[in-house]
């Protein structure tokens, strides 16, 4: 809203040239959903346990000493949505389509995790909404994104998915490429919701990957930068660094919070909408495969997930002692920061491995 405010005014004042620069403006952005979120932050909390009394339902199955986290507040992702949203929209270009697709999917994830965290607590148990539920909204939302991209996006890049590693390979999916959009985003967020099991344990990965989303959304969306890597170029995808930036800054905010021991959790709320965001913006960077290896940390809780339930439905033998992996750590003993912290340092190593791509071709 400032660029398209004030910009235009910057041949009579200088210094509102300075809303040129995407660079600039995600520095705003990530200062901006901070202070929003240390602003609103005590007072969300305060509201949410006003109004959920034993806070988020712990599982009896899960480690012993989760039973202390009892009474802590959930859907504390609001806060987040909330400095995201407003933080992006102060500082971005609003006539960029591609930012308008991001903010449907972070929106339209956080209602359906929203919904989901509700049900959890006036329900009192561990399920919230039925899974076939979620995943059909989810899969509406996805692909009402995924269309919208591939209305506003010229060439191949519209229905195209690039190799890391090659420099002008680009799969051509056609109609096919919808599906394949839906897949990443609904993907991306059912993985970060598994991992948000421990206290930072999700929100610092989360910062990690929308960082480097940032730089690649950067570099695609400069011609020069694109061209001198030799990756896909594409028209218009500088502006989601601002809404990175903003991910970044509300997570930094969150996590002032959310730090062992949790004052509020994240919920659905949060973990749905970010991992949805984080896998809109590797589509329309073009960037999906890379996603997997600097998001990892949540293709392996969610392996984990997958692996465990597959052993357990055809040999009736588990894997792992619980899962996701994360569980099965602190069942074996490992402290909580333990974990948590080791997890964080996994999440550094990949997402430098899944920047390296960009120079390796």
């Amino acid at each position: 809203m400032l660029f398209n405010l004030l910009y235009p005014l910057a041949d009579e004042f200088q210094v509102f040239n300075l809303f040129r620069y995407i660079t600039f403006r995600t520095g705003g952005a990530i200062m901006t959903a901070l202070i929003i979120s240390f602003v609103i932050g005590p007072r969300v909390i305060a509201w949410l346990k006003s109004k959920q009394g034993e806070g988020q339902p712990i599982r009896t199955d899960g480690p012993e000493t989760h039973l202390k986290k009892k009474g802590t507040p959930t859907m504390g992702g609001v806060m987040i949505l909330i400095a995201v949203l407003v933080s992006t929209l102060l500082w971005v270009d609003l006539t960029n389509a591609y930012t308008w697709i991001v903010l449907l999917v972070t929106l339209g994830f956080g209602l359906v995790g929203f919904g989901d965290d509700f049900l959890k607590l006036t329900k009192r148990n561990t399920k919230g909404l039925s899974g076939k539920l979620k995943m059909v909204w989810m899969i509406l939302i996805a692909a009402a994104a995924a269309g919208w991209y591939m209305a506003v996006t010229d060439g191949a890049h519209a229905t195209g998915v690039a190799v890391p590693f090659f420099k002008d390979l680009l799969i051509p999916l056609g109609f096919l490429f919808l599906f394949w959009a839906v897949l990443v985003m609904v993907g991306a967020s059912h993985s970060v919701n598994l991992t948000d099991g421990l206290d930072g344990l999700a929100i610092v990965p989360i910062m990690i990957a929308a960082a480097s989303f940032g730089l690649i959304a950067y570099l695609s969306g400069n011609a020069i930068f694109a061209n001198y890597l030799q990756i896909q170029h594409v028209p218009g995808t500088g502006e989601l660094a601002i809404f990175c930036g903003a991910l970044v800054g509300a997570g930094l905010g969150f996590l002032w919070f959310n730090a062992p021991p949790a004052m509020v959790f994240m919920g659905d709320t949060g973990s749905l909408s970010m991992g949805g965001a984080l896998g809109a913006i590797s589509v329309i960077t073009k960037h999906e495969l890379v996603l997997v290896i600097i998001g990892g940390l949540f293709v392996l809780e969610a392996v984990s997930v997958m692996v465990q339930v597959a052993s357990f439905k055809l040999t009736g033998k588990r894997v792992f002692r619980m899962a996701p992996i994360h569980h099965h750590f602190e069942k074996k003993g490992w402290s909580e920061p333990t974990v948590v912290i080791r997890f964080w340092i996994i999440a550094v190593v990949l997402a430098l491995i899944g920047l390296s791509t960009l120079k390796l071709r």
